[in-house]
């Protein structure tokens, strides 16, 4: 279907793991780590508003779930590009037969792939070495009134996570668990 993509279904409607197909040669290899024109018919929504970098320094920390509600709702396409992390996605969107259930995958640089989040899920890691560093494509801005998430730790959500949790930010630790959270407001479709 990809020229530049493996494009790996979940079993979560709309969820994708991507696998970049790298050229390379005795120099090295190029990966294709985003591309308009082949995610478009997977789901990627607009044009990319933000890309974000981001450095975990410790093994076993937990970051998210976040996501953010209504017309800020987005896309996001997440890679690992030092490290390893368990990366998962809950869906939240209303209407959903997989309301609330969660998927995970392993990203790392050794095996070239992503997850493309659609809108109307919720995102976050664990990771699984030190020093994870993480790259995300976003369709939309980072809006802060609009933002949520949801207690990474809540068992309605069935994350089983692969290290016991060594570190979480003071705000994570406080986001509520599925059963009261607000939804996105995305329906399913």
């Amino acid at each position: 279907m990809s020229a530049r993509f493996d494009v790996i279904d979940t079993p979560l409607a709309g969820l994708k793991e991507l696998r970049r197909k790298r050229l390379g040669d005795a120099r090295g290899y190029l990966e294709r780590m985003f591309c308009a024109d082949e995610l478009s018919a997977l789901g990627w929504l607009g044009p990319v508003a933000q890309a974000n970098r981001t450095l975990t320094g410790e093994e076993g920390t937990v970051r998210g779930m976040h996501y953010q509600k209504g017309d800020h709702a987005e896309v996001k396409l997440v890679t690992c590009l030092s490290g390893k992390v368990f990366d998962v996605a809950v869906d939240l969107r209303d209407g959903s037969p997989t309301f609330g259930q969660a998927h995970g995958v392993v990203l790392s640089p050794d095996n070239a792939n992503a997850l493309l989040i659609p809108e109307g899920f919720a995102h976050g890691f664990q990771t699984l070495t030190p020093d994870c560093e993480m790259f995300y494509f976003h369709s939309k801005f980072y809006a802060p009134d609009h933002e949520a998430g949801l207690d990474a730790t809540d068992p309605a959500l069935g994350i089983d996570w692969p290290l016991p949790i060594a570190m979480r930010s003071d705000r994570d630790r406080s986001l509520p668990p599925l059963a009261e959270a607000q939804t996105p407001g995305i329906s399913f479709s």
